[in-house]
């Protein structure tokens, strides 16, 4: 990421509801969204070497290959 973001905006941008949470219904997007991300942030922690630097990239920060797949 560019910029770290605040749990709150992270939250907010992830409160709007993907077309099949909104076909489900959610009472409170505010806090399934926060239920989401709190989940992600233990697996994606627990995943990581005690000796290892956790690093967060975009798609565009990804290398194109120089040859294509075989």
């Amino acid at each position: 990421m560019s910029h770290e973001q605040s749990d709150q905006e992270r939250v907010e941008s992830r409160a709007h509801l993907l077309p099949e949470e909104a076909a489900a219904g959610s009472e409170n997007a505010g806090a399934q969204a926060d239920a989401i991300l709190t989940e992600s942030d233990v697996r994606e922690d627990s995943n990581v070497a005690e000796d290892t630097t956790l690093e967060h990239r975009t798609s565009d920060q990804t290398v194109t290959p120089s040859e294509p797949p075989d």
